[in-house]
């Protein structure tokens, strides 16, 4: 029978979600929604010294504001609840019991002054990475080298101790990657993990795979950063038995600086002058900002298309997919194995792209916010207006107030390089002659009507139009480029251009 596919994104609530973290819930998401299965969502909080507050809103929040949202967490709980760590760490004990008794783990009573005296040997006699593993552990004080009876002894009058996995002495470790292919590490570069702390918590290791078992996961997920991890994994699913419902794993690439040189990190970002994170982000305990993809106006489907393709690509040609079209496309067999470098600039291409498919009724909600936020309203008329005005020339929906100050604020200076250039006695002309014939003007005033009227006022005043366009922009705007012009004109309507009009010929006389 057919196991139903069901992945998890296991983040810690350390701090804020990085980018590379929403990149791996993104993936599950897809895998999930690809092959009919289930997609969760674990907190694993059993390092309670690294707990943030609010850290666990937050992924809530940016999972929820993109739209991957977990069919079972610890807010939408399923049949195998609960989904924090911190409220499943009454079990984990007997699991590790269970190794010990099985002789795949052990108890060890090492003082924190041995652990050091132990490192600092190893590094006297040159060794490169100090660690306890099936070699030094002959050397320390566990369950191993002591007599059944003093271990029982020390268990028994309370003694501190951890508990350990006892790696094998010479074992080869294989792991048939999705992404990588088969990875074989010798068990003699592994070391004897902690799986439970001195103060009755898991560590990672154990709890993960206790998790992902007793969840049913079938298919693992994650970051590069635990490939190293993964041999001990597996090691662990053979010494409980559980081989033939051990999940695939399958290691995404790391998210790369803009230079290709090294991990992406906040520092990067902040450097930089853009986000790693979602959402905005306070430190609750050193009040330390950070800015999130959201608050600086990108939207969640271009966030998601610009995020699926870090490290993803369909096999064609096509960037712009719904998270409809991702489900149907998504596949872990093209999912590359070398890292990928993080380009700002395509993201808020992706950016330009959505901005210009949306509906104006949606946008104009953005700019009619903006604005009343500067005490401003905005009719809704107007509104569509300027957007459809500016919807091909933006980058972020707050873009629209910014480059619409123009329209709604005449001019009082302008745009010296272009004044001393292009104006001259026939813009003087023209705009003088415009603008009495403004004044005659009745009724709607459209593009075309603005146009027909510029177009028969240049006819009669004998002048080419092309000559003095730069000019006439100048005396509506201030400014000498922009968007088109006879929509500006059909936005302020003819009294508001014929009295700019005016204004630009009493001012631009003085600095001609």
């Amino acid at each position: 029978m057919t196991r139903e596919v069901r992945v998890r994104f296991a983040p810690s609530p350390t701090g804020a979600l990085h980018i590379g973290g929403v990149r791996t819930a993104l993936y599950n998401y897809l895998f999930a929604r690809k092959m009919g299965g289930k997609f969760l969502l674990r907190i694993e909080d059993t390092d309670q010294t690294r707990f943030v507050p609010g850290a666990e809103d937050y992924i809530r929040e940016s999972l929820d504001w993109l739209g991957i949202t977990p069919d079972e967490s610890p807010w939408k709980p399923g049949s195998v609840a609960p989904y924090r760590q911190s409220e499943r760490k009454e079990m984990y004990m007997q699991y590790a019991l269970d190794l010990v008794n099985k002789g795949h783990a052990y108890y060890a009573f090492d003082t924190a002054e041995e652990l050091e005296a132990m490192r600092e040997r190893l590094t006297a006699a040159r060794v490169v990475q100090p660690q306890y593993n099936s070699i030094t552990r002959t050397q320390m004080k566990n369950s191993l080298t002591l007599s059944k009876d003093e271990a029982a002894t020390r268990l028994a009058s309370g003694d501190p101790y951890v508990i350990r996995i006892k790696i094998p002495l010479k074992e080869d470790v294989r792991l048939n990657d999705m992404i990588r292919g088969w990875v074989l590490v010798h068990s003699s570069t592994l070391d004897d993990k902690v799986l439970m702390k001195s103060d009755g918590m898991p560590t990672y290791h154990l709890a993960n795979i206790v998790d992902d078992h007793l969840m049913g996961i079938t298919h693992v997920i994650r970051g590069e950063e635990w490939l190293p991890s993964a041999p001990l994994h597996v090691l662990l699913y053979k010494f409980f038995g559980w081989e033939d419902t051990m999940p695939q794993f399958a290691h995404l690439p790391l998210l790369l600086k803009p230079d290709g040189n090294g991990k992406l990190s906040k520092r990067d970002g902040d450097k930089l002058g853009f986000p790693v994170f979602p959402l905005n982000w306070t430190d609750p305990f050193t009040q330390e900002k950070a800015s999130g993809f959201r608050e600086q106006g990108y939207l969640p489907d271009a966030f998601l298309n610009f995020l699926v393709f870090l490290g993803w690509n369909p096999g064609d040609e096509r960037e712009i997919f719904s998270l409809e079209e991702l489900v149907e496309a998504f596949s872990i067999e093209r999912i590359g194995k070398a890292g990928t470098k993080f380009d700002i600039a395509k993201a808020k291409w992706y950016n330009e792209q959505y901005i210009r498919t949306k509906p104006n009724e949606e946008l104009a909600q953005f700019l009619i916010a903006n604005a009343k936020a500067d005490g401003i309203t905005i009719p809704q008329e107007k509104a569509l207006a300027i957007i459809s005005l500016l919807k091909d020339r933006v980058t972020f929906p707050s873009d629209f107030w910014r480059d619409s100050q123009f329209i709604m604020t005449a001019p009082k200076d302008f745009d010296q390089e272009v004044a001393s250039k292009k104006w001259n006695a026939d813009a003087g002309k023209l705009l003088t002659a415009y603008a009495a014939a403004l004044d005659t003007f009745h009724g709607p005033f459209e593009a075309g009507d603005a146009k027909m009227l510029l177009e028969k006022t240049a006819e009669s005043e004998g002048i080419k139009l092309g000559k003095v366009m730069q000019a006439v922009r100048l005396a509506i705007t201030g400014m000498g480029a922009g968007p088109d012009l006879m929509q500006v004109f059909a936005i302020l309507g003819s009294a508001e251009v014929a009295k700019r009009i005016r204004y630009a010929l009493t001012t631009l006389t003085v600095v001609s």
